[in-house]
C-alpha cells in the first residue's frame, strides 16, 4: 500500500496527468522532497516502482543532463484498480481513504461506486474458505455508535444488536403478542411486582458456553448500574436473582404491567457473565451473544456477520451478511431502511433501475413513529416563552411541509403515531394570525440556533426558510454523526429535529422521555420531566391497555399543546427486492430481519 501511495504522490507532484507517458524532468532531490525522505531512500523507492512496472526512471548522465521519470499507468485507472482490489480483500476503509486522498480531478470514486453497486445484494461466493455461501452485502451511510445494549439509542445499532444477542422474550408484531425467547415460560404475581422467567436448555453463546441464569442476573445488574444511559428501564428493579441454573426472578419496587415488554427491547439483550474472559473495552471490540448471527469483523467501515449454525431457534438461511459503511459524501437521497440494492449476481440492473415496480417485489411500510421538532427547555431565551413557541407552531404547518418536500414524508404528523395523526383535526393558521401571535409573544428579532443532522437537511432548511419569512432569525447548523453526538453542540441549540421509531411501542415512547442521551429527554425541564415520570408510573401500574394509553397520551397532549414538541411528518419505508428473494419484510425498527431471508433458485 505504501508503494501505491508513493506512486500517486509523485504522479500528482510531477504532473503525470499531463505527460501522456512522456518523460517528465525530476531530480533526485525534488523526488526526495516530495516523499519526505532522503536521496538514498528515494532511489530504493524508484527501484521498487520500476519493479512494479509503474514508472521508468531515466537518470541524467553527465553535466547538464537532467533526470526524467515516465509514469506508465494513468492515475484514474491505477486508483480504480487499487480501490477495487482492496475492496475484494474486504478492506473498504483503504479503498475510500485512497479515493478521498488522491481522487480529486478524476472519476475514480464515481466508477468505484458503480463497481461496488454490482457487488451489493445477493452473491454466491467463497467466504472464509467455504464455497457457495449465500451472502447478503449492502451499504449504509453511518457507523454503528455502539453494540452495547445498555447504551444503545439508535435504530440501526438496535437492529445489529438484535442479530448478535437474544432477549428473554420477544414481541411478535405479526400476532401482536409476546412470545418465548431465551425464556420458554414466565409468570407474574397479581400486582405485577414479581416476575419469574424459566430459561431454555441448550442456549449457547457464540463461544460455545451454555447460557445460565447467572448470565441473566449479570446482564440486568449491569444494565441498572450508574453509568448506563438505559438504566431507566430498571429504575423500579429492587432485586434480580437466580433461583436455579435456569430460573430468574425479578422483584420490583412498584407495579409494572408491561415489564415483560421491557425485556423484549434491545437494551435487555443477554450478555455472557464473564464477557468471555475479556475486559469491558476488549469485549466490545468484537462482542458475542447467543443471537442468530455471530460478529466476525467490526470496524467504522465494515460489519461482517456469519450465521450461528447452533442457533436454538433455527439456523439462518443466509451464511454471511456484509455491511459496508460508506462515507457520508456518498450518501443517497434515502435516509432510512435498507437501500434498493437487492439483486442476484446475474440480476438485470438496468431493468431494476428503469422500472423496478414491474418486475421486482415492492416492500412498503408506514413507519410507526414520526419526525418532530423539539425546543431546548434548558436553554435561556425564547425557548422558555410559551407564546413564542405557539406562534412558531402556527407557522410550521405539517401539511405544507409534507406537500412541498414530499418523498418519504407521506403523512403530516400531529402525534407520535400515524393512526393518531389521522384522527387529529388541525386548523391551518392564516398569515395575519401568525403575525399577531408573534407580536403577542414579544419576539424581538433574536437569532435562534437550529441544529440538525445532515440527514434532516431538507427539513431543517424548510423550517429555517419558513421562520425567516415571518421575521424570525435562524442560524442553521448542519451536524455530522460526530457532532450530533456532542453534548456541547446539542445543548447550544435552541431547537432541533429528530425522529423516533416506536419499535417496541410503549417502551420506546417511554425511552423518549427517560433515556439520558435522547434529545427529547435532555431538552425537558426538571419540573416537566418530574411530572412526566409520575404519569409514566401511573401508566405502568394500570391494569388495562386503555388506561395505560390514556396516561401516555396525557404526556403527548401536554407537550403538543404547550408546544415543547412540534410534530412534523410520518415517513414511509420502501425498497425493492429481486423476485427470487423470499421471507423479506420490514421489522419494527425499519430494517429487514436477516434471519428470515432466503433465496429461491
Amino acid at each position: 500500500m505504501l508503494i501505491a501511495e508513493r506512486y500517486l504522490t509523485l504522479y500528482d507532484r510531477f504532473g503525470g496527468g499531463n505527460s501522456n507517458g512522456e518523460p517528465v524532468e525530476a531530480t533526485l532531490e525534488e523526488l526526495a522532497n516530495a516523499l519526505f525522505c532522503t536521496s538514498r531512500n528515494v532511489k530504493l523507492v524508484l527501484k521498487k516502482l520500476e519493479e512494479e512496472c509503474l514508472i521508468n526512471w531515466l537518470p541524467g548522465r553527465g553535466r547538464g543532463n537532467r533526470s526524467h521519470i515516465i509514469f506508465k499507468v494513468h492515475k484514474e485507472n491505477f486508483l480504480l484498480n487499487l480501490a477495487t482490489s482492496k475492496a475484494d480483500q474486504g478492506d473498504y476503509r483503504t479503498s475510500f481513504e485512497v479515493l478521498s486522498s488522491y481522487g480529486e480531478g478524476t472519476e475514480a470514486k464515481i466508477k468505484f461506486i458503480e463497481w461496488l453497486r454490482g457487488r451489493f445484494g445477493y452473491q454466491k461466493e467463497t467466504v472464509r474458505g467455504l464455497t457457495e455461501c449465500d451472502t447478503l452485502r449492502f451499504p449504509v451511510y453511518r457507523s454503528v455508535q455502539t453494540l452495547d445494549p445498555a447504551i444503545v439509542n439508535y435504530a440501526f445499532d438496535s437492529h445489529i444488536i438484535r442479530q448478535i444477542f437474544d432477549r428473554l422474550v420477544t414481541y411478535d408484531e405479526t400476532v401482536d403478542r409476546i412470545v418465548p425467547g431465551i425464556a420458554h415460560a414466565w409468570n407474574t404475581d397479581s400486582q405485577a411486582m414479581e416476575w419469574t422467567f424459566y430459561l431454555r436448555k441448550g442456549v449457547l453463546f457464540h463461544s460455545g458456553r451454555e447460557l445460565t441464569s447467572q448470565d441473566v442476573v449479570y446482564t440486568f445488574e449491569r444494565l441498572r448500574s450508574q453509568n448506563m444511559p438505559n438504566r431507566w428501564m430498571m429504575r423500579s428493579l429492587s432485586v434480580v436473582e437466580a433461583l436455579g441454573p435456569r430460573t430468574v426472578r425479578f422483584v420490583l419496587s412498584q407495579p409494572n404491567r408491561i415489564f415483560d415488554r421491557f425485556l423484549c427491547a434491545a437494551a435487555s439483550s443477554i450478555l455472557p457473565l464473564d464477557l468471555n474472559g475479556h475486559s469491558e473495552d476488549d469485549y466490545w471490540r468484537l462482542p458475542t451473544g447467543t443471537g442468530p448471527f455471530q460478529l466476525i469483523s467490526f470496524s467504522p467501515h465494515r460489519i461482517e456477520l456469519a450465521a450461528n449454525t447452533s442457533y436454538y431457534a433455527g439456523r439462518p438461511y443466509l451464511d454471511d451478511v456484509d455491511i459496508i459503511i460508506m462515507p457520508e459524501d456518498c450518501q443517497q437521497v434515502s435516509t432510512i431502511g435498507l437501500p434498493s440494492v437487492m439483486q442476484t449476481q446475474d440480476g438485470d440492473k438496468s431493468e431494476q433501475e428503469e422500472n423496478p415496480e414491474e418486475k421486482w417485489q415492492s416492500l412498503v411500510r408506514l413507519c410507526n413513529g414520526c419526525t418532530m421538532m423539539t425546543w431546548n427547555g434548558n436553554k435561556e431565551g425564547w425557548t422558555q416563552n410559551e407564546n413564542f413557541r405557539k406562534a412558531v407552531s402556527l407557522l410550521l404547518d405539517p401539511v405544507a411541509m409534507q406537500a412541498e418536500l414530499g418523498g418519504e414524508r407521506v403523512l403530516p404528523a400531529y402525534s407520535l403515531r400515524p393512526e393518531d395523526s389521522l384522527q387529529y383535526e388541525r386548523k391551518t393558521a392564516t398569515d395575519p394570525e401568525i403575525y399577531h401571535a408573534l407580536s403577542q409573544s414579544g419576539y424581538d428579532g433574536t437569532e435562534l440556533r437550529l441544529v440538525v443532522h445532515e440527514k434532516y437537511e431538507r427539513d431543517g432548511r424548510w423550517i429555517a426558510t419558513r421562520m425567516t419569512n415571518f421575521g424570525i432569525a435562524v442560524e442553521l447548523f448542519l451536524a455530522n454523526w460526530t457532532q450530533i453526538l456532542d453534548p456541547k453542540i446539542i445543548s447550544s441549540a435552541d431547537f432541533t429535529i429528530s425522529g423516533i421509531i416506536l419499535a417496541e411501542d410503549d417502551v420506546c415512547e417511554i425511552d423518549m422521555y427517560e433515556h439520558e442521551e435522547c434529545i427529547s429527554s435532555t431538552y425537558l425541564t426538571p419540573s416537566l420531566k418530574c411530572w412526566i415520570l409520575a404519569k409514566i408510573d401511573l401508566a405502568l401500574g394500570s391494569d388495562s391497555v386503555q388506561a395505560r394509553r390514556s396516561h401516555m397520551r396525557d404526556i403527548e397532549t401536554r407537550l403538543r399543546e404547550e408546544c415543547h414538541i412540534i410534530f412534523l411528518h410520518h415517513r414511509q419505508l420502501n425498497t425493492y427486492m429481486h423476485p427470487s428473494v423470499r421471507g423479506a419484510s420490514f421489522n419494527s425498527n425499519g430494517w429487514i430481519d436477516f434471519k428470515q431471508i432466503w433465496l429461491e433458485k
